[in-house]
């Protein structure tokens, strides 16, 4: 299963960086490859959600659609997430918030499977590519959200 990882240093606190990358229906207001964010289901602690996806693949003019399971852990500044259903095959991760000096760090691992069937190498290669640019996008985006103010 092909893995993506991906961390960028923001300028900020790291209560704000967490808060914010929590507030995940914010992501289309600030992010063009996000369409909609959706939450189904949340616990009264806030710590587990369900939340229905739609990114924008510009390439292939479509859309990915997915829901995922989101177990936050306020405490260690953590979410990992697992794929419910959707249009990959698998799909999985944890993003995770460190204190550094004179900010935070903020990095995402994720793990994916999207099979097509009849494709090649080269389509696959593709697909990677572009998973690595839509992680390094959200971290961007998050970043430039907190720095801006």
């Amino acid at each position: 299963m092909p893995t993506v990882e991906s961390s960028i240093f923001i300028n900020g606190d790291i209560e704000r960086v967490y808060a914010l990358a929590k507030d995940i229906e914010s992501f289309p207001e600030f992010m063009p490859d996000v369409k909609s964010v959706t939450v189904l289901e949340k616990s009264d602690s806030g710590d587990r959600t369900v939340v229905e996806w739609v990114g924008i693949v510009k390439e292939f003019k479509t859309t990915v659609k997915w829901v995922e399971e989101d177990l936050w852990n306020d405490e260690a500044k953590t979410c990992e997430f697992n794929m419910l259903r959707g249009d990959y095959s698998s799909y999985s991760g944890i993003w995770k918030f460190e204190s550094v000096d004179g900010g935070a760090q903020f990095t995402s691992i994720l793990n994916f499977e999207y099979d097509v069937p009849l494709i090649g190498a080269l389509i696959k290669g593709l697909i990677a590519k572009k998973m690595k640019e839509n992680v390094d996008n959200i971290l961007t985006a998050i970043k430039g959200k907190v720095e801006q103010g």
